[in-house]
Order: C-alpha cells, then sequence, then structure tokens
C-alpha cells in the first residue's frame, strides 16, 4: 500500500468542489470526464429499464444482447469480425485492465509502461505483485512507447507492455504500424500487448484502427465513459483471447459478480443511430476546443511540441514559467480559479515541468480560464 499513491487530480478537484462550495467561480480544465450529460436516447433506455425491473445480475461476462451489440460495433466501425464470446464486459475499464493484470501477471513480474502515462496503470501492476516499468518517452516519441523500447526493455521476467491510444495525459496516438510491431513483438516472446482503446472515437485526424484488426494475441480494452459519455454508469469491456476468456470470467465472477445491469441495458442504446450522431458532433465540438486552447496556451509560454491528435487533453511544458508544477496547479487554484492537473500524477518523467489541461468545458468557459491565467501570469 505504501507504494499506491493517490490520485492527485481528484483531490485537486475535491479542494475545488470546496472553493465553489464557497461561493467561488471555477474553470475546471482538470477531470478527464466528458461535460457533455449522457445521451438522451441511453438515458430513456436505462430508465426503461428499471422500470422493467431489470435489476438482477447478469453474467459475469455481461449480457449476451449487449456482448453482441459490441461485436456488431467492430464490423461496423472497423471491418473487424471479432465472436461475441471474446467480449467481456466490466465495471468500467478501470476493472477490465485490472481483470487483464490479474490473469496476466505473476509474483515479480514487469511490465512496461511508456512514462508520462496513465498513473492507474502501473498501481494494477502492482496491486497483483508485478512489477511496472516505466519507460521515459519523449516528443521525439510522440509520447509513446514504440517497438525499440520494447526491444531495448524487453527481458526473461516482462510479461506485458501497456499501450493507450490515444493516450491520458498526452491525447497522442499509436501507428498502426507500431501497434502491430508490439504487439508481434510481445508474442514472439511469449508476452503480451495490452492497448487501452478508450478514447477511440475521440480522434480529429490522422487514421487509426483497433488492434484487433492485426492480432488475436492483444488484450484490448474500451470503455463506455469517453466517447459514449456514461462515466457515472461504470461500463467498459474487454476482448481477450479465446484462451484466456474462461480465466477472465472466473476472476469477475470473484471480485464483483457482474457488471452493473442498469448500465448495461442503458449502453445497449448507445450504439443506436441516433445516439451516435449526437456523438459525433459532440467529438466536433471536442475537436474545435482544442483547436482553440492549444494556441492559445503556446501564447502564454507553455510549450507543446507534440498536437494531440485525440482524447481530450494537452500535455504542456511549463518550464519557461515555473520550476514546479504542483505548486503552479495550486496556486493557479487557489488564486485565479482555475484547475489544472499537475505532472506528477503521470510518472516520474519530469512532472515538475508539465501539467495537463483537459478541454471538457465549453469553449466560453475555456476562453474565460485563459483570461484568468494571463492575470495570473502577469502578476507572477
Amino acid at each position: 500500500m505504501s507504494e499506491i499513491e493517490p490520485f492527485h487530480v481528484m483531490e485537486l478537484l475535491a479542494r475545488a468542489r470546496e472553493l465553489e462550495a464557497q461561493g467561488r467561480s471555477i474553470i475546471h480544465m482538470e477531470i478527464g470526464e466528458p461535460d457533455f450529460p449522457t445521451p438522451e436516447p441511453v438515458v430513456r433506455a436505462g430508465i426503461q429499464a428499471l422500470e422493467q425491473g431489470e435489476a438482477f445480475y447478469t453474467p459475469a461476462q455481461g449480457l449476451p444482447q449487449l456482448r453482441e451489440a459490441i461485436a456488431a460495433f467492430y464490423r461496423a466501425r472497423y471491418g473487424v469480425s471479432i465472436p461475441a464470446s471474446r467480449i467481456i464486459v466490466t465495471t468500467g475499464s478501470s476493472a477490465a485492465l485490472m481483470l487483464a493484470c490479474a490473469a496476466l501477471i505473476d509474483p515479480g513480474d514487469e511490465v512496461l509502461l511508456a512514462d508520462p502515462g496513465y498513473p492507474a496503470n502501473r498501481h494494477f501492476v502492482r496491486v497483483v505483485e508485478g512489477v511496472p516499468r516505466a519507460i521515459a518517452v519523449t516528443a521525439a516519441d510522440e509520447y509513446q512507447l514504440a517497438p525499440a523500447h520494447l526491444e531495448r526493455n524487453w527481458t526473461a521476467r516482462t510479461a506485458a507492455a501497456i499501450v493507450a491510444s490515444p493516450s491520458n495525459p498526452t491525447g497522442t496516438l499509436v501507428s498502426a504500424e507500431r501497434l502491430s510491431a508490439m504487439a508481434e513483438f510481445a508474442r514472439e516472446r511469449g508476452g503480451t500487448l495490452i492497448v487501452d482503446e478508450i478514447y477511440h472515437g475521440l480522434v480529429y485526424e490522422g487514421d487509426y484502427t483497433t488492434a484487433l484488426s492485426f492480432s488475436e494475441n492483444v488484450f484490448v480494452i474500451n470503455s463506455f465513459s469517453k466517447y459514449f459519455q456514461m462515466t457515472g454508469w461504470r461500463l467498459g469491456w474487454m476482448v481477450a483471447p479465446q484462451a484466456c476468456v474462461r480465466e477472465i470470467d472466473k476472476l469477475a465472477q470473484n471480485l464483483y459478480l457482474a457488471p452493473p445491469t442498469l448500465a448495461q441495458h442503458a449502453a445497449l442504446a448507445a450504439f443506436a443511430p441516433e445516439t451516435l450522431a449526437i456523438l459525433e458532433r459532440r467529438a466536433q465540438e471536442f475537436k474545435a476546443r482544442r483547436n482553440y486552447l492549444v494556441p492559445e496556451l503556446r501564447k502564454l509560454g507553455f510549450e507543446i511540441p507534440v498536437m494531440p491528435k485525440g482524447a481530450f487533453y494537452i500535455y504542456a511544458g511549463c518550464a519557461k514559467l515555473t520550476t514546479d508544477s504542483f505548486t503552479l496547479a495550486r496556486d493557479l487554484l487557489e488564486q485565479a480559479g482555475v484547475a489544472i492537473t499537475p505532472g506528477i500524477d503521470f510518472g516520474a518523467n519530469a512532472p515538475e515541468r508539465h501539467v495537463r489541461f483537459s478541454y471538457t468545458n465549453s469553449i466560453e468557459r475555456l476562453k474565460e480560464g485563459v483570461a484568468r491565467i494571463t492575470k495570473f501570469l502577469g502578476r507572477q
């Protein structure tokens, strides 16, 4: 437990809520949660399921009809045929990542991860007594692991590598060529590539596809939280190699019995044409926010060497402005009423020189946030 670190952004969010309760106006650019409400067709389906009494346990792998709907989504969006038997619906993508780590990692096994990267991943590895090995990645790597990183760092103790595309905190992509090469490299060495695709659908330029299009040996994680905007419903899924499904099913049965029933019935409407039309319009709004915020932050002295192509994050260097990103984030919140995330959440790769901005707020609010930051920096 001493090695499990707090999620600092959640503590900043709690402080921001305290200030709001005191009557302060806070511009939120810290939390990785869409500001849009869950699409109305999904809400309607959830209410209908509740009214019909759909509140009993489902199979641990999830509702059969939802797994079939996810398989149909892969066929329609990516042209990839995945049998529903390989799909496990989970309590958020966090549960999917936890299940993958529990199934694949023995005590002492190493898992390669990009630094900066999503902080919970290293803790999932540690909880099952694995050893997270953070690999420093830079703007030259587009802040992503590449085959060369695996070649240099894979050892006899390595069991897996985790990649995220688009990533949190950088919003960058891994090309299909890189993903394919890394999946093949891991397979040849008896290991596994775990691919986090939870921000798929929120990609603003560049070609991308699921890792399932070129390998049956990867674990692919996805979520209803980000693109589908169902964060509080706590629902995600995993596509696992067929040989691993029984083991994952056993773990899910024992760890949480089944995913939330109402959320699963609601999610059946997530793939409806009217829902997807809403989501695509909202994705374009996220793109417009990114296109506004990146140049404005650069004008203020934040360094953004790689344009984020997806998700809703900007990972910005702040070395020209401060030597301590945590203090900057704290002071911005307390003095200017702007909440951002310090780099300390995302690893040990120069965290004091980086902050993350989340553009999960309207352009009007983002403009107000930029104005407040400009005023704050002018006072320093």
